[in-house]
């Protein structure tokens, strides 16, 4: 295996092809956009399969790409936990949170934080979309795409790279709206799949098949669950960080639940859900497996993050490995299309509109697009710094668990109990994220400075916010309109009324039938590989 990267005239024609038409297309089906609906939610019209294949785009990113690969290369398979951990998530955000999330009709989920507590936690909430757009997921996935990229052209500068995929991601979106992201989103999921599972059967090939293969990893590199000691993935973290980060990223972040919002239906909301979920199975072996098995064939790699392109380039065929590094870098640009179309949606609609409601949808269309701008060169400017973190994944999974338990503790506590109050809920917002921030740079960001594993790290902050939501809402009183609330909680009626409409029903369009098969199915993986 040479690892070297010998680009030919065969693999850039292929690479410029598919890229440009990869963007020109969805302008195709970008719809009118006349109105806000139009251009922030498709109308309100995308079907199971379009929600499906734009979550998994969404997610698999380059940081999936370059990320997932890299950590399975450094420290094995165990960070398939976040994969596998996802099928649970999904089948708790279809029955606890996206039924109230489409009956209220909201275009964000600060929108509809405002309407469970009040403009506070809305407000608070939204500027933390913002960041968490900018400076965590849109900064991530441009530092993936350019690491992608210098492996074609190596001369080019980190900086000059992330502005190009910038420009590149951000033209379609600012012209075409939500539904033009949907349909690159199912281009780039497809082409994502199929060139994952080439590599898959190609790097088991090479190495020798599945014994030799697995001969060059450890035992603990081949096995989910470590020990509690373990640096990167204790197994109490699974049920710490691994699930709270799960929880914010798939049910209350506004990048990916704002393809559920535009569903046409309950049902399509869920069973594209559910979909995704199947999808999520299957990146052990896109993803985590070829860059654990990479063990073998580079065993002195000095960047895990370029196992991936590695692979591709000894790997593929010509011309395949020029459209294998075009989808990763049209991956890229798929997640950072579906940022700029969150961000650009929550500055319009939580705070222009919130504060000018006689704003026209024409000038909402035209903010949003302003904004998708603002936001790219904000993104740019932060993203070469990720750089200087060990690894990409290592990053997004450190800084998240701790700033987003407050957020689940808001959600989920708030959904499930209506005793909880507006000043709580904003309290353990304006208050428990910022600590959060801080905590990361002092554990983090400061060499050798770590005093607890960041998964563990997670579990404390949740507790805590939990304690401060809990303690306030019992000092403070109740909701002032409890009714109100009660229409945005969840209660035991709303299952017996389901089930019983459910009665009758065929399995195959039954969707508590499909959550109950990802389960299983994500149990028997999990037993396999434990």
């Amino acid at each position: 295996m040479s690892g070297q990267f010998e680009i030919t005239g065969i693999d850039i024609t292929v690479f410029i092809i598919y890229l440009a038409l990869s963007r020109l297309i969805p302008l195709f089906f970008r719809g009118k956009n006349e109105n806000s609906e139009d251009y922030f939610l498709g109308s309100r019209n995308f079907t199971w399969p379009l929600i499906g294949f734009s979550l998994i785009a969404t997610n698999a990113s380059g940081a999936s790409f370059v990320g997932l690969a890299g950590a399975g290369y450094a420290q094995g398979i165990s960070v398939y936990a976040y994969e596998w951990m996802t099928t649970v998530i999904l089948v708790l955000f279809i029955f606890f949170l996206l039924p109230f999330y489409l009956r209220s009709r909201v275009f964000t989920l600060p929108e509809f934080l405002g309407r469970r507590y009040d403009g506070r936690s809305r407000m608070a909430f939204a500027g933390f979309n913002l960041f968490a757009n900018m400076f965590i997921d849109m900064a991530a996935a441009l530092y993936a795409g350019a690491i992608a990229f210098r492996v074609l052209f190596p001369d080019f500068s980190l900086f000059v790279i992330v502005v190009g995929l910038a420009v590149l991601a951000g033209v379609y979106t600012v012209i075409g709206g939500l539904s033009a992201v949907m349909v690159s989103d199912t281009i780039q999921a497809s082409v994502v799949m199929l060139g994952g599972t080439l590599v898959f059967i190609l790097v088991l090939i090479e190495a020798g098949g599945w014994q030799q293969a697995t001969a060059a990893a450890t035992e603990d590199q081949m096995s989910l669950i470590l020990p509690a000691g373990d640096d990167a993935l204790p197994w109490p973290g699974l049920f710490l960080g691994v699930l709270l980060n799960g929880l914010y990223y798939w049910t209350t972040n506004q990048l990916v639940v704002q393809r559920t919002l535009g569903a046409r239906s309950l049902d399509h909301g869920r069973w594209g859900s559910i979909f995704a979920g199947f999808m999520k199975l299957a990146f052990l072996f896109l993803f985590i497996l070829p860059g654990t098995f990479a063990l073998g064939l580079y065993p002195n790699l000095d960047n895990p993050d370029l196992v991936f392109p590695t692979l591709a380039f000894d790997l593929l065929p010509i011309g395949i490995r020029g459209l294998m590094l075009a989808a990763l870098i049209a991956a890229v640009t798929s997640t950072v299309d579906s940022i700029l179309n969150s961000a650009s949606t929550l500055v319009t609609m939580d705070f222009v509109q919130n504060f000018r409601p006689q704003t026209s949808q024409a000038a909402l269309v035209n903010i949003g697009r302003i904004t998708t701008v603002g936001a790219l060169i904000v993104a740019c400017i932060w993203a070469p710094t990720l750089a200087s973190f060990e690894s990409l994944y290592g990053y997004l999974q450190s800084v998240l668990a701790y700033v987003v338990p407050p957020i689940v503790a808001v959600f989920y506590i708030g959904i499930l109990w209506p005793r909880i109050n507006g000043l709580a809920a904003f309290v353990t917002l304006v208050g428990m994220i910022p600590l959060g921030v801080f905590f990361f740079i002092i554990n983090e960001v400061i060499p050798d400075s770590a005093p607890i594993q960041f998964l563990y790290a997670a579990g404390i902050s949740f507790a805590v916010s939990a304690t401060v939501l809990v303690g306030i809402s019992l000092l403070t009183g109740p909701p002032r309109d409890m009714e109100r609330v009660r229409e945005v909680t969840w209660s035991t009626e709303y299952w017996t009324q389901e089930t019983e409409e459910l009665r009758g029903t065929p399995l195959w369009k039954n969707y508590r039938f499909w959550a109950v098969a990802l389960l299983i199915s994500t149990a028997i993986i999990v037993v396999i590989f434990a």
